[in-house]
Order: structure tokens, then sequence, then C-alpha cells
């Protein structure tokens, strides 16, 4: 069930804007969208992609590649300076897992399944993550939990009928670095809040001007109790677009996953809180790099933190 916090509506346009970040940061003058900037730099090629798969897929070339992968590892050097423990779980995983954080039986037809094993692709790093400690007992002085992880993602974008077709915003196929927490129920709400700054903490090391928006009951996840999306301002949408949901299942997926603690001197247990949020979804944070750091000229500026990693300034 929603929060008592959660703001009531029917949909998106209930949303609340908690605070904005970065308003010195929006470019003046918009040149191109990102899937224009990539290929006249040659570091996207959809195309080609449709070539070995199908539409909506992605291949990175160059400094494409480059830059994909300095994105991820930034990401996770953050994360773990935050405290985070990163872990790389395997990219299928099995029904059992998908029921417990609730993508089945609701969204099976967003997924990926392998037609002669009991595995599907992984949505998000959430499935395995939080069902590393499926049926198990944790010590109370074992929590809060916290992980981070990279995983490619895969959807099926069964119900976008047609929205962003072009660029990385909504491929079949993506990078994401996941946050994931199992947290006592005392303190889930602090934690929430903290999940979110960890989140906003890469969009601020880039430079990218982002919003906080709450969402309403009618636009809420079916497993969340609350959740806060993070929204990356794009120059050539002349809007922003959401790069991170941080969501706040209380005890929703730990009663399914049976995940539970157990408190000193005590003789029965309770379900840990989870959450989760995305720091970042890689793609988007791609998009977003190439549209707000493009120049007149035709290059792109490299995010400053990104350079050591990619050792250049320039695109």
């Amino acid at each position: 069930m929603p929060s008592d916090q959660t703001p009531i509506g029917s949909d998106e346009t209930a949303n609340i804007e908690v605070r904005r970040w970065g308003d010195q940061y929006i470019p003046k003058t918009a040149y191109l969208p990102h899937w224009e900037i990539g290929e006249k730099l040659g570091i996207l090629s959809f195309e080609r992609s449709v070539k070995l798969a199908q539409s909506r897929f992605v291949t990175l070339v160059g400094a494409g590649a480059a830059l994909e992968r300095a994105l991820i590892q930034f990401m996770l050097d953050q994360q773990v300076a935050a405290g985070y423990i990163e872990v790389l779980p395997p990219i299928l995983v099995n029904s059992t897992s998908l029921m417990a954080t609730g993508q089945l039986p609701k969204f099976a037809e967003e997924s990926f399944k392998c037609d002669q094993d009991d595995l599907w692709l992984s949505p998000t790093a959430e499935v395995p993550v939080t069902n590393l400690y499926r049926d198990e007992i944790i010590n109370a002085d074992a929590l809060p939990i916290y992980h981070c992880a990279y995983t490619p993602c895969f959807r099926r974008e069964a119900g976008s009928y047609g929205r962003d077709t072009r660029g990385l915003i909504r491929l079949h196929q993506f990078n994401k670095v996941e946050l994931v927490k199992l947290v006592h129920p005392q303190t889930s709400a602090e934690e929430h809040q903290t999940l979110v700054q960890n989140a906003a903490a890469i969009l601020e090391a880039l430079r990218l001007p982002y919003r906080v928006v709450e969402l309403c009951t009618g636009d809420l996840g079916f497993s969340a109790a609350k959740c806060y999306d993070l929204e990356v301002w794009l120059p050539s949408a002349d809007c922003y677009r959401e790069i991170s949901s941080c969501s706040n299942f209380l005890d929703f997926q730990a009663r399914r996953g049976n995940i539970r603690f157990k408190e000193a001197g005590q003789k029965g247990t309770q379900f840990v809180h989870t959450l989760n949020g995305s720091g970042l979804a890689v793609g988007r944070t791609m998009a977003a790099v190439l549209e707000n750091y493009q120049q007149a000229d035709g290059t792109v500026r490299i995010p400053e933190v990104l350079q050591p990693y990619l050792n250049r300034e320039v695109l």
C-alpha cells in the first residue's frame, strides 16, 4: 500500500516537484539531440545494431564505448566511497526471484524469457541483489546492508507504444548501476532520503541539471510505498527526463522473498525493509552528457570528473 505521506493523485500530473539543482548549468542554446551528436562523432551506431538484433539496440564505438565504461566505473567508485558494497550478480534470474521483487506476475510481458529454462534476462539489478538474501534470517547487527551493482538490463518496453524510438532513452538493452538497501524498519524513511542523495550526487558531480519529483499514488510503482524520481535536463527535449527512481518498498519485497532479521535477545523475527534506486541509468546519463556538454563546433566537452577515466577533455 502507498505510504501515508505519498501524495494522492490519478497520474503523473499530480506528482510534486521537491527541488531543482543546477539551473546555472542549463545550456543557453541547444544544438542537436544526443543521437545526432553521437552519429556525427561516430560513437553511436543504431542502424548497424538493427542488423545484429532489431530496433532499440545500440552499438557503442570507440570513444562512445570508452565513455560508457567511464560512466560505469565512476558511478561504482562514487557509491563504494559512499559505503555501498559492490556485487556483480548473475544476469539471468529465475521466476522466484522476479516474484519476490514484484516483477512477476504483473510485468511478465515486459521481460525477456529463456524458453528452455526457468530463467529471465534481468530487467534491473534490483532483482538479483535483493534476492541474495531471500529465505534468510539476518542478524540485526548486520543491518543496514548497502549494495551497488553494475549490470546490463533487458526490457521489452511492451507498453511504450512508439515513445522514444530514437536515441538512448528507451532501449531493450541498457547498462545501469543500481543501489539496493536492506534496513531496519525504524530507519527506512531516513535511509530513503539518503538513497536519493546518493543517486543525486552522481548528477551533481557531473554538473548535470536535475530535479527531484515525488510520485503520487496513481504513478507509483506496483511494489513501492513511496518513490522519488530524479529527472535530468535534456536540452533537445526542453524538459527533464527520468534517470533514476528511488523507491521504499517497506516490507513488501521482504514478505514475498521471506527476508527477515532477528534482534539479539528476542525470540521472534521481523521483515526487513528494502529500498533501491538507479545510481544511475548509464545510457540516459550519456545522453545527458552529450546534450548538455555539446559545443557549437560539434565537439563535446568531457565532464571534469570523467577526464581522468578517459584521458581526454573533448570528444
